[in-house]
């Protein structure tokens, strides 16, 4: 392609992008993507959402539908469908068997599955997809399409009607799985073969849309030596015309500083007057990009000073897996390890995103970290002028957004994968022992409800239009009043 057909590509892309509100700032009705929109803020405008409900005796219980035997992605709800990311194991869709990548599409009102997209394991094994996992990414579903990536390092466009509508949509005529019950992909973007990303473990990122233009990280990591990058100039930071798949631009900046993987997922925001995309690189960095060109705006190192990585996460430096949150000009990020890495501290971070250049200084509005705060795969929930996130040691905290003073902190006494979510004045947090806790919104501690899920609650519980839902490992619970 051309400089001059670049320029023109990228501007036509960027025309409704610059110009689109990013931010649903009620977040009432649909949950289109990952955080419910582009600042990946975890707090819903929905009521009448209920803190107790029992999967034995059916309170609550909307309806329940199941999943594969592993499932790590979280909820999306849009126009009367909901995406989740799972593994085939349990055959959801009869007549394919064995460990797969799926993306389950159900009937909201119901929970029918009406389709599953479905993509083999790549067959480099555990370094590159991880057996069992599944498709950990949650999709952006814009109009007719959805877009994720795949358990095989591919960003995908698919149909939202997949092929019950008969009928094979786009270019990409190519699919494996072609019954009235399977995903009907548009294009594909493979970026292991076009790009030279090699995922450690698996690619997790999930999407952020604006207007035509999608932002996702590779998840470009290290081999299974944890030794050497083999590609340590693939990109890490991609941005795509959602059209036509196309490649918009991309960095490769963490390069060989990664430190182990990139497990993270983008932001998108106008942070005083102008858009920033926010990545959190492998090296522990975090990332403002100019959405237009991929220009650095800014970057801010996680890690304090002196901090040291080893193997196995015996080490005090992290990557981060938590996506980033924009808030009042500001960038809440926290650092954290693979979990079979362990406890060990961590460091949560509030940034001050209107400055440029490094502002690792500058920019360091409060942070809370050591002995205060652990290891995290947690994204923040920012309401009210209160920001609860939890950690991995399995405790949830209340802070104050703008002091960073802790509030309160809740021991749920067991791991914790997932991130809080704040609606109808509740905090909804998962726990790995299967339990959702639900806590009072607001600056003294009140535990409402503990709620035996039955299994694992590696998920963020999500709301929409009255319901709330709740992924444990093996099934998809619909609860209402």
């Amino acid at each position: 392609m051309t400089k001059t057909l670049t320029s023109i590509v990228l501007v036509a892309a960027f025309a409704s992008a610059t110009n689109a509100e990013p931010l649903s700032k009620a977040k009432k009705g649909d949950w289109p993507m990952w955080g419910g929109s582009a600042d990946r803020n975890m707090v819903s405008g929905e009521r009448n959402i209920p803190a107790k409900w029992n999967i034995k005796s059916g309170e609550n219980i909307k309806w329940k539908a199941p999943l594969g035997s592993q499932s790590y992605g979280n909820p999306v709800v849009v126009d009367g469908r909901i995406y989740i990311g799972t593994n085939n194991n349990g055959n959801l869709r009869p007549g394919i068997e064995g460990d797969k990548g799926v993306i389950a599409c159900f009937k909201e009102a119901t929970g029918e599955l009406l389709w599953q997209a479905t993509h083999d394991k790549l067959p480099t094994g555990r370094v590159n997809d991880w057996p069992e996992q599944g498709i950990c990414s949650s999709p952006w579903v814009d109009g007719d399409k959805l877009y994720y990536v795949s358990n095989r390092c591919e960003l995908v466009c698919a149909d939202v009607n997949g092929f019950t509508d008969g009928e094979n949509d786009g270019p990409f005529q190519d699919e494996k799985y072609k019954d009235a019950k399977d995903g009907d992909f548009i294009w594909k973007l493979d970026m292991i073969e076009e790009l030279g990303v090699f995922p450690h473990n698996l690619a997790t990122s999930s999407p952020v849309g604006v207007g035509d233009v999608i932002f996702v990280l590779t998840s470009n990591g290290v081999d299974e030596g944890h030794l050497v990058m083999p590609n340590p100039y693939a990109p890490a930071f991609v941005a795509v015309d959602k059209n036509t798949g196309k490649v918009l631009w991309q960095r490769s900046d963490p390069a060989e500083n990664t430190l182990h993987g990139a497990w993270s997922s983008p932001a998108y925001g106008v942070i005083d007057g102008a858009p920033q995309a926010i990545f959190a690189g492998g090296d522990g960095i975090c990332y403002s990009l100019n959405p237009k060109n991929g220009e650095i705006l800014w970057t801010f190192d996680l890690n304090p000073k002196g901090s040291t990585w080893e193997l196995g996460g015996r080490g005090t430096k992290n990557n981060v897996i938590s996506t980033p949150v924009i808030y009042d000009n500001k960038v809440f990020l926290a650092v954290g390890q693979d979990p079979e890495h362990g406890e060990g501290p961590g460091h949560l971070y509030a940034i001050d995103a209107t400055k440029r250049g490094d502002i690792t200084k500058s920019g360091k509005v409060w942070h809370v970290g050591g002995e205060d705060f652990h290891r995290t795969m947690s994204t923040a929930a920012i309401a009210d002028g209160l920001l609860y996130i939890s950690d991995l040691s399995g405790f949830l905290y209340c802070l104050d957004v703008e002091t960073g003073e802790r509030r309160w902190r809740y021991d749920t006494y067991a791991a914790i994968w997932g991130s809080p979510y704040v609606v109808d004045g509740k905090v909804f947090i998962g726990t790995e022992d299967g339990e959702v806790i639900v806590l009072k919104h607001g600056p003294k501690m009140e535990k409402l409800a503990t709620n035996d899920c039955g299994n694992s609650v590696y998920t963020t519980p999500v709301a929409s239009n009255g319901v709330l839902y709740v992924v444990n490992r093996r099934m998809l619970y619909a609860i209402a009043k």
